[in-house]
């Protein structure tokens, strides 16, 4: 699976929850989930369990091991984020206050529930790395086998919490279908985020991650649903 010019088979590990919800970003006003797992989303799962300033990882497979079910809830949240010049001023100000009930809406969320899927990724050490790749791969596999992880992993957001195991002889769900434009990365730089994207298809269960995105000035605004 995308293991060209790469000696290692990909690191496997599985992850399942009672919900997930892994946001489709053309969709402003109402939270919906793509069908299946990102790979921003796959690889902060990996980062979760283990993670070191001296590689990173490429996820190159996900698999898709329950049916896709939905489930949708109505949510209280606040229509305003609040930012890092309104944090400094209440810092020195007392009297600032933060009113969750003016700023409170009602927004429905489309979830997926009873999820499980495979991530197949590949380590990249970085220059500066200090270990050989086998030795981070060994690392990563015995936190697994143990259940080790650096932060609770979750599935696209934080109220979907995860729990992750080794491979099993599972087979992925019998499903095919065009998944639309999906986001494939973010990019840091002190010039700002940069987003990639590509044109995602799950194919007999298996949704197949090129090794790059392409970036997109902005976030698409339509694509198909795939619910």
């Amino acid at each position: 699976m995308n293991q060209k010019n790469h000696q290692y088979p990909p690191l496997c590990v599985e992850i399942r929850g009672p919900y997930a919800c892994f946001t489709r970003p053309e969709l402003k006003s109402e939270r919906v989930s793509y069908p299946v797992m990102t790979p921003s989303a796959a690889r902060g799962i990996l980062e979760a369990i283990y993670w070191k300033p001296e590689f990173g990882y490429t996820v190159t497979a996900i698999e898709v091991l329950r049916p896709i079910r939905w489930a949708s809830i109505r949510r209280n949240e606040v229509t305003s984020m609040v930012t890092l010049d309104w944090v400094r001023k209440a810092m020195t100000d007392a009297t600032m206050r933060f009113d969750v009930e003016d700023d409170r809406d009602q927004r429905n969320t489309v979830f997926l529930r009873d999820v499980a899927y495979r991530i197949h990724a590949q380590v990249r050490p970085r220059p500066h790395a200090g270990q050989p790749e086998a030795a981070y791969r060994e690392q990563f596999r015995r936190r697994v086998d143990k259940g080790a992880c650096f932060s609770q992993p979750f599935l696209g957001t934080r109220e979907c919490s995860a729990v992750f195991s080794k491979p099993t002889g599972e087979r992925p769900e019998e499903v095919t279908e065009d998944l639309g434009i999906m986001l494939h990365s973010i990019g840091y730089s002190p010039a700002g985020e940069t987003y990639a994207w590509f044109d995602a298809r799950l194919e007999s269960g298996v949704l197949r991650v090129p090794e790059s995105g392409m970036e997109l000035a902005a976030a698409p605004t339509q694509t198909g649903r795939g619910a």
